[in-house]
């Protein structure tokens, strides 16, 4: 199943960001540091193009600590762009933000150049908690709910700095497979959007390998490594009281409980993936893209040769009394 979640504001938020992005210094992209590349967007890279980024991992206090620093590592060593992590929760942290965005660019500053950034992320990333917690103050709305933030905001950080905060924005079609799980794992995505059951397995294939020894200390199980991965949802749910009648598991409250888990770092602090497997899963994810583009413009070539060689009965009827 491909996970896609594209409303309608989003759209709009699209406009508002090319509109506001001409007068912009730095543009700052909060990820979250238990998906860094899933949730880096790739319209607001194409969007933003040209621009100094700052790129945020947020709720670090959530993921794997080893593996924020191979992410750190990669996109600092990227031209024009400056990472940190952070959790947003704590005010010292996030003040780092302002001096990050003045390294960055430096010729910025004073009431003459005052500093413009453009703070941006997917849904449920932690943004409207980042901006309340920099502001000292309930400057925007906030919940564990994907696209609460609807309109753009102008905050005054100090005197000579602007902060514009935007939507929550995903990006139109997901091409990662892998992707669209982990998004949809992390809330980032609408609940109706995706089948929590079938989430769940991806979350549970994946920390079956990776983090199996949090799994069962989470759930008390024995060694998992030889469970598939349905029999070790069904083992979640028998520990945990998932139960239906007749004592079958509800593999629906199951798979709730473990998505909920991870949301809450109950399992422990995990990240879903690495820099290399994101590559490696990108660059699966453009060759089947690439793939499908050249069926659809192949079944779009076909359709035009037919559609010339069959003329309209009105043509056909012109074309007799033409010749008659």
């Amino acid at each position: 199943m491909a996970i896609q979640w594209f409303p309608g504001h989003m759209h709009l938020t699209q406009k508002a960001i090319q509109e506001r992005i001409k007068n912009i210094d730095v543009v700052i992209e909060l990820l979250d540091a238990r998906l860094p590349g899933s949730s880096a967007n790739p319209l607001l890279s194409t969007l933003t193009a040209g621009r100094l980024a700052l790129k945020v991992l947020n709720k670090q206090d959530l993921a794997d600590p080893e593996r924020t620093a191979q992410w750190l590592t990669h996109y600092n060593a990227q031209s024009g762009t400056r990472a940190i992590g952070l959790d947003a929760s704590v005010s010292t942290p996030a003040k780092a933000l302002i001096k990050a965005c003045f390294e960055l660019a430096p010729q910025r500053g004073g009431m003459v150049k005052p500093m413009r950034v453009l703070i941006c992320g997917i849904p449920n990333v932690g943004k409207s908690t980042l901006i309340n917690t920099l502001t000292g103050k309930r400057a925007t709305k906030t919940g564990d709910e994907a696209g609460i933030t609807k309109l753009e905001q102008r905050i005054a950080l100090a005197d000579d700095f602007y902060l514009y905060d935007t939507p929550g924005v995903l990006w139109p079609r997901i091409i990662v497979a892998k992707s669209g799980y982990n998004l949809a794992a992390s809330g980032a995505i609408g609940r109706n959007a995706f089948n929590e059951e079938e989430v769940a397995l991806e979350l549970l294939n994946y920390l079956k390998t990776h983090y199996a020894t949090l799994l069962e200390a989470r759930y008390k199980l024995d060694p998992i490594a030889n469970l598939q991965d349905e029999e070790l949802l069904e083992a979640i749910g028998r520990k945990r009281g998932a139960l239906q009648s007749g004592k079958g598991v509800n593999l629906q409250k199951a798979a709730e409980i473990v998505i909920y888990d991870f949301r809450a770092a109950a399992l422990g602090r995990i990240t879903l993936e690495t820099p290399a497997e994101f590559a490696e899963w990108l660059a699966a994810g453009q060759k089947l893209d690439a793939q499908r583009q050249v069926k659809k413009d192949a079944i779009e070539l076909d359709r035009a040769i037919r559609f010339k060689k069959i003329a309209k009965p009105d043509q056909r009827r012109s074309s007799r009394s033409e010749h008659g």
